[in-house]
Protein backbone atom coordinates (compact mmCIF):
# COMPACT_ATOMS: atom_id res chain seq x y z
CA UNK A 1 0.00 0.00 0.00
CA UNK A 2 2.68 2.09 1.01
CA UNK A 3 4.53 1.96 -2.46
CA UNK A 4 1.31 2.32 -4.02
CA UNK A 5 1.03 5.75 -2.75
CA UNK A 6 3.90 6.79 -3.02
CA UNK A 7 3.95 5.98 -6.79
CA UNK A 8 0.53 7.91 -6.91
CA UNK A 9 2.40 11.09 -5.28
CA UNK A 10 5.32 10.78 -7.41
CA UNK A 11 3.32 10.79 -10.97
CA UNK A 12 0.87 13.57 -9.19
CA UNK A 13 4.54 15.58 -8.59
CA UNK A 14 5.76 15.09 -12.12
CA UNK A 15 2.30 16.36 -13.71
CA UNK A 16 2.28 19.12 -11.92
CA UNK A 17 5.93 19.83 -12.55
CA UNK A 18 4.95 19.24 -16.79
CA UNK A 19 2.38 21.64 -16.46
CA UNK A 20 4.57 24.05 -14.54
CA UNK A 21 6.84 23.91 -17.30
CA UNK A 22 4.98 24.44 -19.99
CA UNK A 23 3.29 27.66 -18.51
CA UNK A 24 7.17 28.59 -17.95
CA UNK A 25 8.62 27.89 -21.27
CA UNK A 26 6.51 30.47 -22.99
CA UNK A 27 6.11 32.48 -20.32
CA UNK A 28 7.66 36.49 -21.63
CA UNK A 29 10.49 37.64 -20.03
CA UNK A 30 9.69 40.59 -17.57
CA UNK A 31 6.30 38.51 -16.39
CA UNK A 32 8.89 35.58 -14.93
CA UNK A 33 11.13 38.40 -13.85
CA UNK A 34 8.52 39.87 -12.02
CA UNK A 35 6.97 35.94 -10.69
CA UNK A 36 10.19 35.63 -8.81
CA UNK A 37 10.46 39.23 -7.78
CA UNK A 38 6.93 38.18 -5.90
CA UNK A 39 7.98 34.92 -4.77
CA UNK A 40 10.66 36.14 -3.46
CA UNK A 41 8.53 38.67 -1.59
CA UNK A 42 6.19 35.89 -0.45
CA UNK A 43 9.19 33.71 0.34
CA UNK A 44 11.00 36.11 2.88
CA UNK A 45 7.88 38.25 3.90
CA UNK A 46 5.07 36.26 4.66
CA UNK A 47 6.16 32.70 4.77
CA UNK A 48 8.15 31.21 7.99
CA UNK A 49 11.39 31.88 8.46
CA UNK A 50 11.98 28.46 9.37
CA UNK A 51 10.36 26.88 6.19
CA UNK A 52 12.66 29.02 4.09
CA UNK A 53 15.96 28.99 6.38
CA UNK A 54 15.77 32.59 6.68
CA UNK A 55 17.92 32.04 9.90
CA UNK A 56 20.70 30.21 8.52
CA UNK A 57 20.90 32.55 5.57
CA UNK A 58 21.42 35.37 7.83
CA UNK A 59 23.59 33.60 9.69
CA UNK A 60 25.63 33.29 6.51
CA UNK A 61 25.91 36.22 5.24
CA UNK A 62 26.87 37.77 8.79
CA UNK A 63 29.68 35.23 9.17
CA UNK A 64 30.77 36.28 5.48
CA UNK A 65 30.44 39.95 5.64
CA UNK A 66 31.26 40.87 9.49
CA UNK A 67 29.07 42.96 11.86
CA UNK A 68 28.79 45.62 9.69
CA UNK A 69 26.27 43.91 7.71
CA UNK A 70 22.99 45.06 9.34
CA UNK A 71 19.57 43.24 9.38
CA UNK A 72 18.34 45.76 6.44
CA UNK A 73 21.01 44.54 3.87
CA UNK A 74 20.38 40.66 5.19
CA UNK A 75 16.81 41.03 4.80
CA UNK A 76 17.69 42.59 0.74
CA UNK A 77 20.31 40.04 -0.24
CA UNK A 78 17.94 37.05 1.26
CA UNK A 79 14.96 38.14 -0.92
CA UNK A 80 17.65 38.79 -3.48
CA UNK A 81 18.82 35.33 -3.29
CA UNK A 82 15.51 34.08 -3.56
CA UNK A 83 14.72 36.25 -6.63
CA UNK A 84 17.74 35.09 -8.32
CA UNK A 85 16.82 31.12 -7.31
CA UNK A 86 13.26 31.37 -9.28
CA UNK A 87 15.04 33.75 -11.97
CA UNK A 88 17.37 30.17 -12.00
CA UNK A 89 14.09 27.97 -12.77
CA UNK A 90 12.41 30.08 -15.45
CA UNK A 91 15.54 30.25 -17.13
CA UNK A 92 16.24 26.55 -17.02
CA UNK A 93 13.43 25.42 -18.27
CA UNK A 94 13.94 28.23 -21.46
CA UNK A 95 17.47 27.29 -21.79
CA UNK A 96 17.01 25.21 -24.78
CA UNK A 97 14.92 27.83 -26.61
CA UNK A 98 17.10 30.67 -25.81
CA UNK A 99 20.41 29.29 -25.35
CA UNK A 100 21.86 28.13 -29.16
CA UNK A 101 25.58 28.10 -30.75
CA UNK A 102 24.86 30.16 -33.06
CA UNK A 103 23.01 32.77 -30.71
CA UNK A 104 25.59 32.72 -27.55
CA UNK A 105 26.69 36.43 -27.44
CA UNK A 106 23.19 37.39 -27.28
CA UNK A 107 23.02 35.33 -23.81
CA UNK A 108 26.70 35.27 -22.85
CA UNK A 109 29.85 37.35 -22.06
CA UNK A 110 32.97 35.63 -21.34
CA UNK A 111 35.95 36.69 -19.37
CA UNK A 112 39.13 35.07 -19.04
CA UNK A 113 37.97 32.33 -21.58
CA UNK A 114 41.15 32.06 -23.14
CA UNK A 115 42.42 30.45 -19.89
CA UNK A 116 39.83 27.28 -20.02
CA UNK A 117 39.97 27.14 -24.08
CA UNK A 118 43.54 26.20 -23.30
CA UNK A 119 43.06 24.05 -20.47
CA UNK A 120 40.48 21.92 -22.54
CA UNK A 121 42.89 22.00 -25.35
CA UNK A 122 45.42 20.74 -23.60
CA UNK A 123 44.96 17.16 -23.98
CA UNK A 124 44.89 16.57 -19.65
CA UNK A 125 41.91 15.73 -17.97
CA UNK A 126 40.12 18.59 -16.07
CA UNK A 127 38.06 19.23 -13.18
CA UNK A 128 35.33 21.98 -14.16
CA UNK A 129 34.60 23.20 -10.87
CA UNK A 130 31.61 25.47 -9.25
CA UNK A 131 29.51 26.68 -6.86
CA UNK A 132 25.88 27.28 -5.96
CA UNK A 133 26.18 30.70 -7.50
CA UNK A 134 24.97 32.17 -10.60
CA UNK A 135 23.31 30.03 -13.09
CA UNK A 136 25.58 26.96 -12.66
CA UNK A 137 23.37 24.93 -15.17
CA UNK A 138 24.05 27.55 -17.78
CA UNK A 139 28.28 27.10 -17.23
CA UNK A 140 27.97 22.70 -17.43
CA UNK A 141 25.26 23.43 -20.61
CA UNK A 142 27.77 25.82 -22.32
CA UNK A 143 30.25 23.38 -22.62
CA UNK A 144 28.64 20.82 -24.10
CA UNK A 145 26.84 23.57 -27.15
CA UNK A 146 30.79 24.58 -27.16
CA UNK A 147 31.44 21.04 -28.42
CA UNK A 148 33.23 20.01 -24.91
CA UNK A 149 30.77 17.63 -23.43
CA UNK A 150 31.87 16.10 -20.18
CA UNK A 151 30.62 14.24 -17.19
CA UNK A 152 28.18 16.22 -14.75
CA UNK A 153 28.12 15.11 -11.26
CA UNK A 154 24.48 15.63 -9.91
CA UNK A 155 22.14 14.31 -6.87
CA UNK A 156 19.44 11.15 -7.29
CA UNK A 157 16.50 12.77 -7.15
CA UNK A 158 13.65 10.83 -5.18
CA UNK A 159 11.26 11.36 -7.59
CA UNK A 160 12.39 8.62 -10.80
CA UNK A 161 10.41 10.94 -13.65
CA UNK A 162 11.77 14.36 -12.70
CA UNK A 163 15.28 12.38 -12.37
CA UNK A 164 15.01 11.24 -16.19
CA UNK A 165 13.41 14.25 -17.11
CA UNK A 166 16.40 16.27 -15.43
CA UNK A 167 18.87 13.46 -17.03
CA UNK A 168 17.64 14.30 -20.54
CA UNK A 169 18.03 18.09 -19.85
CA UNK A 170 21.73 17.86 -18.43
CA UNK A 171 22.13 15.48 -21.34
CA UNK A 172 20.35 17.55 -24.26
CA UNK A 173 24.05 19.09 -25.26
CA UNK A 174 26.11 16.20 -24.93
CA UNK A 175 27.43 16.18 -21.45
CA UNK A 176 26.67 12.63 -19.68
CA UNK A 177 24.76 13.15 -15.84
CA UNK A 178 26.66 10.73 -13.46
CA UNK A 179 25.30 10.36 -10.39
CA UNK A 180 26.90 11.80 -7.09
CA UNK A 181 26.31 8.29 -5.22
CA UNK A 182 29.25 6.24 -5.63
CA UNK A 183 30.96 8.48 -8.45
CA UNK A 184 34.16 8.33 -7.02
CA UNK A 185 35.34 5.38 -9.39
CA UNK A 186 33.08 6.88 -12.05
CA UNK A 187 35.10 10.46 -12.07
CA UNK A 188 38.27 8.82 -11.78
CA UNK A 189 37.50 6.39 -15.54
CA UNK A 190 36.97 9.63 -17.11
CA UNK A 191 39.94 11.77 -16.02
CA UNK A 192 41.80 8.56 -16.45
CA UNK A 193 40.78 8.47 -20.19
CA UNK A 194 41.40 12.76 -20.13
CA UNK A 195 37.76 13.67 -20.22
CA UNK A 196 36.18 16.53 -18.44
CA UNK A 197 34.19 16.44 -15.18
CA UNK A 198 31.76 19.10 -13.70
CA UNK A 199 31.13 19.57 -10.04
CA UNK A 200 30.19 22.32 -7.89
CA UNK A 201 32.21 22.08 -4.53
CA UNK A 202 31.11 24.52 -1.89
CA UNK A 203 29.31 21.89 0.56
CA UNK A 204 30.76 20.96 4.06
CA UNK A 205 32.88 18.05 4.23
CA UNK A 206 32.18 17.03 7.72
CA UNK A 207 34.86 16.05 9.89
CA UNK A 208 36.97 14.07 6.65
CA UNK A 209 37.33 17.30 5.05
CA UNK A 210 40.75 19.80 4.61
CA UNK A 211 39.71 22.85 6.65
CA UNK A 212 40.62 26.31 4.26
CA UNK A 213 39.12 29.91 4.78
CA UNK A 214 36.75 30.83 2.98
CA UNK A 215 35.02 34.53 4.22
CA UNK A 216 37.84 34.44 6.92
CA UNK A 217 36.46 31.28 8.23
CA UNK A 218 37.48 28.04 8.26
CA UNK A 219 35.43 25.57 6.16
CA UNK A 220 35.46 22.11 5.98
CA UNK A 221 36.42 21.28 2.25
CA UNK A 222 36.32 18.06 0.33
CA UNK A 223 39.93 17.08 -0.11
CA UNK A 224 39.06 14.26 -2.45
CA UNK A 225 38.99 17.06 -5.37
CA UNK A 226 42.46 17.76 -5.13
CA UNK A 227 44.03 14.26 -4.52
CA UNK A 228 41.91 13.26 -8.24
CA UNK A 229 43.64 16.40 -9.79
CA UNK A 230 46.95 15.10 -8.53
CA UNK A 231 46.66 11.48 -9.09
CA UNK A 232 45.33 12.17 -12.45
CA UNK A 233 47.59 15.00 -13.78
CA UNK A 234 44.19 17.01 -13.98
CA UNK A 235 43.71 20.91 -14.41
CA UNK A 236 41.35 22.33 -12.45
CA UNK A 237 39.18 24.86 -13.73
CA UNK A 238 37.28 27.24 -11.39
CA UNK A 239 34.08 29.24 -12.85
CA UNK A 240 30.78 30.35 -12.56
CA UNK A 241 28.30 32.10 -14.31
CA UNK A 242 26.73 35.24 -12.95
CA UNK A 243 23.40 37.37 -14.38
CA UNK A 244 24.34 40.29 -15.56
CA UNK A 245 22.07 43.34 -14.87
CA UNK A 246 18.95 43.76 -17.10
CA UNK A 247 18.94 46.59 -19.14
CA UNK A 248 15.46 47.96 -20.96
CA UNK A 249 16.08 46.11 -24.09
CA UNK A 250 17.10 42.76 -22.87
CA UNK A 251 14.87 40.10 -24.31
CA UNK A 252 16.41 37.17 -21.56
CA UNK A 253 18.72 37.07 -19.18
CA UNK A 254 22.36 37.49 -20.04
CA UNK A 255 25.34 35.93 -18.23
CA UNK A 256 29.07 36.86 -17.55
CA UNK A 257 30.78 32.93 -17.92
CA UNK A 258 34.00 33.13 -15.85
CA UNK A 259 37.24 31.83 -15.77
CA UNK A 260 38.45 32.62 -12.68
CA UNK A 261 41.25 30.38 -12.19
CA UNK A 262 43.07 27.71 -13.29
CA UNK A 263 44.96 25.60 -11.29
CA UNK A 264 47.63 23.18 -12.73
CA UNK A 265 48.53 20.17 -10.49
CA UNK A 266 51.79 19.65 -11.40
CA UNK A 267 52.99 23.08 -9.57
CA UNK A 268 51.94 21.05 -6.23
CA UNK A 269 54.05 17.73 -5.84
CA UNK A 270 54.78 18.07 -2.31
CA UNK A 271 53.09 16.82 0.80
CA UNK A 272 50.92 19.91 1.47
CA UNK A 273 49.92 20.30 -2.38
CA UNK A 274 46.30 18.95 -1.23
CA UNK A 275 46.20 22.00 1.42
CA UNK A 276 47.23 24.31 -1.23
CA UNK A 277 45.25 23.26 -3.84
CA UNK A 278 42.15 23.28 -2.11
CA UNK A 279 43.15 26.65 -0.45
CA UNK A 280 43.44 28.26 -3.84
CA UNK A 281 40.59 26.95 -5.92
CA UNK A 282 38.46 27.87 -2.40
CA UNK A 283 39.69 31.06 -2.85
CA UNK A 284 39.04 31.35 -6.35
CA UNK A 285 35.31 30.45 -6.01
CA UNK A 286 35.03 33.22 -3.37
CA UNK A 287 35.98 35.92 -4.99
CA UNK A 288 33.49 34.75 -7.65
CA UNK A 289 30.91 35.11 -4.94
CA UNK A 290 31.73 38.60 -3.92
CA UNK A 291 31.10 39.65 -7.75
CA UNK A 292 27.06 39.04 -7.19
CA UNK A 293 26.68 37.74 -3.51
CA UNK A 294 23.30 37.65 -3.76
CA UNK A 295 23.14 34.70 -6.42
CA UNK A 296 25.06 32.76 -3.96
CA UNK A 297 22.69 30.01 -2.11
CA UNK A 298 23.38 31.38 1.08
CA UNK A 299 21.16 28.34 2.99
CA UNK A 300 24.44 25.86 2.85
CA UNK A 301 25.48 25.60 6.64
CA UNK A 302 28.86 26.13 4.98
CA UNK A 303 30.78 26.38 8.26
CA UNK A 304 28.85 23.67 10.12
CA UNK A 305 31.75 21.75 10.58
CA UNK A 306 34.84 23.14 12.23
CA UNK A 307 38.39 21.97 13.26
CA UNK A 308 38.34 19.69 16.67
CA UNK A 309 34.48 19.13 16.48
CA UNK A 310 33.99 15.59 17.35
CA UNK A 311 32.31 13.60 14.47
CA UNK A 312 28.70 12.36 14.76
CA UNK A 313 28.55 10.70 11.55
CA UNK A 314 29.76 8.70 9.04
CA UNK A 315 31.94 10.70 6.72
CA UNK A 316 30.55 11.02 2.64
CA UNK A 317 32.63 9.55 0.14
CA UNK A 318 33.92 11.80 -2.81
CA UNK A 319 30.46 11.91 -4.29
CA UNK A 320 29.11 13.43 -2.08
CA UNK A 321 30.54 16.65 -2.42
CA UNK A 322 28.97 17.86 -5.30
CA UNK A 323 25.26 17.86 -5.69
CA UNK A 324 23.93 20.19 -8.46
Amino acid sequence: MKRYLRLCRQLLEYGAFLVFVLAIRFLPFRCSVLMARSLAWFFTTVLPGKWTRYQVAAENLRAAFGPDFDDQQVHRSITSMWEHLFRMVCEMVQLPDRFRLERCRDVLDFEGHEHCIAAVLSGRPVLFLGGHFGNWEVTVNSFGVFGFPGAVVARDLDNPWLHRWFERYRESTGNTLMSKNGAGTGIADVLERKGFVSMLCDQDAGSRGVYVPFFGRPASTFRSLAILAVQHDALIVVGGAWRLPDTAQARWSRFCLVTEDVIDSREYPDADGIQLISERYTAALERIIRRAPEQYFWVHRRWKSQPGQRRRRKPREIADQGAN
